[in-house]
């Protein structure tokens, strides 16, 4: 039989449930502001009822708070997760592209880009029709020249500025994703020391979750939670969890064990105008390579990836076709011209996966300029058995990488200005000065230390054809040395108006000061030769800006549709994780008003113990 003061102990256990109701909705409250809180609930079921040995067998004692837990949904937070590396990804690249647009734009005098300036320097030289010999319109078309040159040189210097804030970017998000994993399983520890002791860690899953979803942005993220099992009794909750967290499928965080990585600059350049010193990212544990290009790759890490090494799969690709101790000839699949090439001069090659250090490379050209075959000198010598299992195998410099980055547009300039230096230059060396001497190069390439390199080991003729068949060195003076950064107008040229030919030699005879049959002819480079990717000269900028607009708009559609992916998500969260101010606002009044009921039910039993003990007695 209970107590007489049974129903005073069930009046106190209602007053103790709902004032930590109260409390819970309080919390609620203020925090409903803040990041990352999810909303929390008191847990409350009746009391344990105790047998009377009545008809009714058995009388209820009351209410007991179980606890307090977050409201989440593990399935919109792995759908969150999931759409939130899509949302870094196009998000950052946009930011991005947008700022190699900014470097193509032509808004005419202005601000004058590639058109604006290419049509200058060709009315210059359209003035020499007129008066060829003319000192100052020679000097005003010379002058525009080099104005046609240091485009190259600021667009060249702004992508390679860009390159850089990449990969100092690259290095940063490294450095957050290792501070989330150690946040994580510090976390993690905490959660499982509170909860084996019968607790809810709700604040601290909280921000463990907070971290994910921050994560989750720049890397794609799984998360897998399971209870700790007791290995005598499977079924049996001992209260901790294993919290696994994994990014593209690798373990980054395994329960209070993490993982870190580190960045570790490249020792030589993938492609030739790549910024120095570009990181590379590896475990710091196992010094294995983080897998930076994989297709399952997401996040702002892959999208700054794609834009500082991206190269639209257009590196160094070929097949061996032979190998001895000391090199490696190979039948390109890509660069099969000199003005396309690309890669460094001094590099590493891939061949099955195994890298090899080359020193420098030759390639023979056929009578129509095109590159037949590579030979690539390797530093350190191969063994037969390595000779043997590299025939016929696929190579490659640098990684393949499907996306137009930084590396894929400087090296579409180089292909442009080595196409129309090489005509050019073909015009000029088939005429004299105003002095009668042999014209050279009017366009050359300017080492760092001034040193000019006017492309004498290889001939081309107007129309870009080698006049014979040739074989080019890394280091020979050939078009493969003339890129954005050195493309410039000759020293000679430019201290000497009259060292610019207008007009063929002609044995024999005095020189004509004002003709212009030099001239003439290449007027027809500016629209009516096709050098480009099929077009002249002047649509340079059309497909350059095609590309960078085609890209830009593709990334524009996907941002926006995982924006409103992700609206639709963290609308879905929030209806059942989210705090809103007028439910809280109801539950504060619905649980005010069970407290002060509890209360009235103790004065009630209040009254009547007073009743029983004062007023009642024998």
């Amino acid at each position: 039989m209970p107590s007489t003061f049974f129903g005073l102990n069930i009046a106190a256990s209602a007053i103790n449930a709902f004032q930590v109701a109260v409390n819970t909705t309080a919390n609620n409250i203020s925090n409903v502001q803040t990041k990352g809180y999810s909303k929390q609930v008191a847990n409350r079921e009746a009391s344990e009822g105790i047998r009377v040995y009545q008809k009714y067998g058995v009388v209820g004692t009351g209410v007991t708070t179980t606890s307090i837990t977050s409201v989440r949904s593990t399935y919109y937070d792995t759908k969150y997760w999931n759409n939130q590396s899509s949302v870094g990804r196009y998000d950052t690249k946009l930011s991005y592209l947008n700022q190699i647009e900014n470097y193509f734009i032509d808004e005419g005098e202005a601000e004058p880009g590639f058109s604006t300036i290419f049509a200058n320097m060709f009315n210059q030289m359209n003035a020499l029709t007129s008066s060829a010999g003319d000192e100052n319109r020679r000097k005003n078309f010379i002058s525009q020249a080099q104005v046609f040159t240091a485009y190259f040189h600021d667009v060249a210097n702004g992508l390679n500025d860009l390159q850089k804030d990449c990969n100092e970017q690259v290095k940063a998000l490294v450095q957050t994703i290792n501070a989330s994993a150690a946040k994580v399983a510090s976390l993690t520890k905490q959660i499982n020391v509170i909860e084996l002791e019968g607790g809810t860690a709700n604040e601290l899953r909280d921000q463990r979750a907070l971290i994910i979803d921050e994560l989750s942005e720049i890397v794609p993220v799984t998360v897998q939670e399971t209870p700790v099992a007791n290995t005598n009794y499977p079924d049996m909750y001992l209260g901790g969890t294993n919290y696994v967290v994994k990014i593209d499928g690798q373990t980054l965080v395994n329960t209070f064990e993490y993982r870190s990585l580190t960045c570790v600059p490249r020792e030589y350049k993938a492609s030739q105008t790549d910024a120095d010193g570009l990181y590379d990212i590896v475990w710091a544990d196992t010094k294995a390579n983080f897998n930076m290009n994989s297709y399952t790759m997401d996040g702002s890490l892959k999208a700054i990836l794609e834009v500082r090494d991206g190269n639209n799969a257009e590196n160094f690709q070929g097949q061996v076709t032979a190998a001895s101790p000391y090199s490696i000839s190979i039948k390109p699949s890509t660069m099969t011209t000199v003005e396309a090439m690309n890669m460094p001069s001094e590099g590493i090659i891939t061949v099955k996966n195994k890298e090899y250090h080359y020193t420098d490379f030759k390639a023979e050209l056929d009578e129509d300029g095109n590159v037949v075959s590579y030979e690539f000198e390797l530093e350190e010598g191969l063994d037969a058995a390595q000779i043997g299992g590299i025939a016929g195998s696929k190579a490659r410099i640098g990684a393949t990488i499907d996306s137009m980055g930084i590396p894929y547009y400087m090296s579409q300039m180089n292909e442009f200005i080595r196409n129309f230096a090489e005509r050019f230059n073909a015009y000029q060396l088939e005429g004299v000065d105003l002095n009668g001497d042999p014209m050279g190069a009017f366009f050359v390439a300017t080492a760092f230390d001034g040193e000019e390199y006017d492309f004498s080991d290889q001939i081309v003729n107007k129309d870009g054809v080698t006049d014979s068949s040739s074989v080019i060195t890394a280091t020979s003076s050939s078009y493969y040395q003339l890129t954005a950064f050195n493309f410039n107008v000759a020293d000679a040229s430019v201290r000497d108006s009259s060292r610019f030919a207008t007009t063929k030699d002609v044995t024999g005879e005095d020189i004509d000061i004002d003709a212009h049959d030099i001239i003439d002819e290449m007027l027809k480079l500016q629209s009516d030769v096709k050098m480009f990717r099929g077009s002249s000269a002047e649509g340079f900028l059309s497909c350059i800006y095609t590309d960078i607009t085609v890209d830009t708009n593709e990334v524009k559609m996907f941002s926006e549709n995982f924006n409103d992916i992700k609206s639709a998500i963290t609308n879905q969260r929030l209806s059942l994780s989210g705090v809103d101010e007028d439910e809280e606002g109801l539950d504060m009044l619905k649980f005010r008003n069970a407290y002060n009921l509890a209360a009235r039910m103790m004065q009630c039993m209040q009254q009547m113990y007073d009743k029983l003990i004062n007023e009642t007695g024998v």
